[in-house]
């Protein structure tokens, strides 16, 4: 009996390790600080000379991107057509106009190929 008490009590300890493990809180791309801060131009042009380098280097990691607006949507926005960035949130027009400077925070989730642009998302304006 004491032996189906231990086994016991070690799978529900490693359930609840496992449960942990798979449910982790998500990550608040607003409040990380960024690891890299670079131009659109420049990560498009590291992307497009060496990809799985560029990959290892940005893939999943909050970056600051910074150029000139050139397309806006209701909730994405375009930076020099090199970067796609993706906001949780809708964004205000009266804000942001085409060919106006900006600077934004996100984390890289990959480079599309055929666009060649680099993809962002969980993205939030820098004043």
């Amino acid at each position: 009996m004491r032996k189906w008490i231990i086994i016991l009590v070690i799978i529900i300890i490693a359930a609840i390790f496992g449960y942990n493990y798979i449910y982790q809180d998500h990550r608040d791309i607003e409040k990380e600080t960024a690891e890299f801060s670079i131009t659109s131009s420049e990560i498009a042009a590291r992307f497009s000379e060496n990809s799985t380098e560029a990959e290892k280097t940005f893939l999943n990691k909050t970056i600051e991107i910074s150029g000139a607006v050139s397309e806006i949507s209701l909730n994405d926005l375009t930076i020099d057509d090199k970067a796609f960035c993706q906001f949780s949130s809708e964004i205000k027009e009266t804000i942001i106009k085409v060919n106006s400077k900006i600077k934004v925070k996100g984390r890289v989730i990959g480079y599309d190929d055929l666009l060649e642009q680099v993809k962002l998302d969980q993205c939030v304006i820098l004043e």
